[in-house]
């Protein structure tokens, strides 16, 4: 996808954004996920490995909702943890195309404060819907919704481009009203097949767009009313985001 719009610069950067994919490229890198460690060994050293930091660093419905201490901690630490290098590429890759806007608008540090607020609520939310899982649920896919959210509040007119496997990869550009609605439609169809416990979580998909969203909804309410002063936002200077095909999941 990729995004344009006519904006003011503001700010230096997306350097959040910037960040936050480093950071969770680092810990992916490092961690015994990605395989590339040798640390964690091979064959079934390396599995074992890799269950105990997913266990550790994940959240665990049923141990999140049974207080216990050290799960307390795991709806924001399980944002930064990604279980595969595709679930990783796919999850920065929505993070660099639509993150940057958003940060621009609402500013670093409240932009930092909103990602991982919005994220660990959206765990929290699936973690509530499944209780009684015992499986771990990694990934920033909650956060990363909430800034698709915030996105379609924000910029509803700004031109998303799409590359269709359903019409040969033909791009295909929409305003971000029609694409991310049509995303949101997928998740919903997508959670109303899911199986018991966490696999892909649509359900966090859906809460994290809500809250983001929302929050953007209820942030700037008053400068959308007529008469109101507004302020015009520029994406960072040199940010172009990449054409990639399209995903049912962020």
């Amino acid at each position: 996808m990729r995004t344009s719009a006519t904006r003011v610069l503001a700010g230096h950067g997306p350097v959040v954004t910037y960040g936050l994919i480093v950071l969770c490229c680092a810990v992916f890198v490092l961690s015994p996920a990605s395989g590339l460690n040798p640390a964690y060994g091979t064959g079934d050293t390396l599995l074992a490995a890799q269950r105990a930091f997913f266990a550790r660093w994940g959240v665990i419905p049923a141990e999140l909702l049974s207080g216990a201490p050290r799960a307390a901690i795991t709806p924001v630490t399980a944002l930064f943890v990604h279980g595969s290098w595709l679930h990783l590429l796919g999850n920065m890759l929505f993070l660099y195309v639509f993150g940057g806007m958003v940060e621009e608008r609402l500013g670093h540090l409240q932009f930092a404060v909103f990602y991982v607020g919005c994220g660990a609520l959206a765990l929290f939310v699936y973690a509530l819907a499944n209780a009684g899982s015992e499986q771990t649920l990694v990934g920033a896919s909650g956060a990363i919704s909430a800034v698709l959210g915030a996105f379609l509040k924000l910029f509803p007119k700004a031109r998303v481009t799409s590359l269709l496997p359903f019409l040969f990869f033909l791009p295909l550009r929409f305003p971000a009203w029609v694409v991310l609605p049509f995303w949101v439609a997928l998740q919903w169809l997508a959670s109303r097949r899911e199986e018991s416990g966490p696999g892909v979580a649509y359900l966090a998909h859906l809460a994290g767009f809500a809250l983001g969203f929302l929050y953007a909804w209820g942030r700037y309410a008053r400068e959308d009313r007529p008469g109101s002063r507004t302020t015009k936002v520029k994406g960072p200077a040199g940010h172009r985001a990449p054409a990639t095909e399209g995903d049912s999941q962020p």
